[in-house]
């Protein structure tokens, strides 16, 4: 119950984050200037990069809340898909949300990181070898995707030595 309030919370949130968006297309004379370290409240997350030589790296950061973030559309899955776990590179720019589940994520060095529910997954290796996951003490992985419109700012904050 607990998991589909907080789904809920983010899809209302999403929502208005999509209606304000479609107003600010609406009045050319409108526009934002943000500064990432205004916000003092962050939500923590991993960003999944390409490398030069087309391996997939990831940093640790955070993403500061209440911005406004230039998507226009969203979907929630909770299917998988054999294929998914194997290495890919992210189809688009976007955001993974975990509402359940523990996920694995693997890059091409070996690393390893662990999302939760709470942690965003910042998808940005388009390219190359990609990562592969696999769910962890978890039977499903229910999230929310949210991509990024293109040259859109991510809001992404790499902590000092990022991994």
């Amino acid at each position: 119950m607990k998991n589909i309030i907080k789904g809920i919370c983010v899809i209302m949130a999403f929502n208005t984050i999509a209606m304000a968006n479609a107003q600010n297309k609406e009045s050319k004379n409108l526009s934002f200037k943000v500064n990432k370290e205004e916000s003092k409240d962050y939500i923590p997350a991993y960003r999944l990069i390409n490398n030069a030589d087309g391996t997939c790296a990831f940093e640790k950061g955070r993403i500061p809340t209440l911005k406004h973030m230039n998507t226009t559309t969203f979907w929630l899955s909770n299917k998988t898909e054999e294929w998914e776990k194997n290495a890919h590179p992210a189809p688009r720019r976007q955001y993974v949300i975990t509402l359940k589940g523990n996920i694995k994520f693997k890059v091409s060095d070996g690393s390893t990181f662990i999302i939760k529910p709470g942690t965003i997954l910042l998808a940005e290796d388009l390219k190359g070898k990609g990562h592969s996951w696999d769910m962890v003490n978890s039977k499903e992985w229910e999230r929310l995707y949210v991509p990024i419109a293109e040259d859109a700012e991510d809001f992404f904050i790499a902590d000092n030595g990022a991994k």
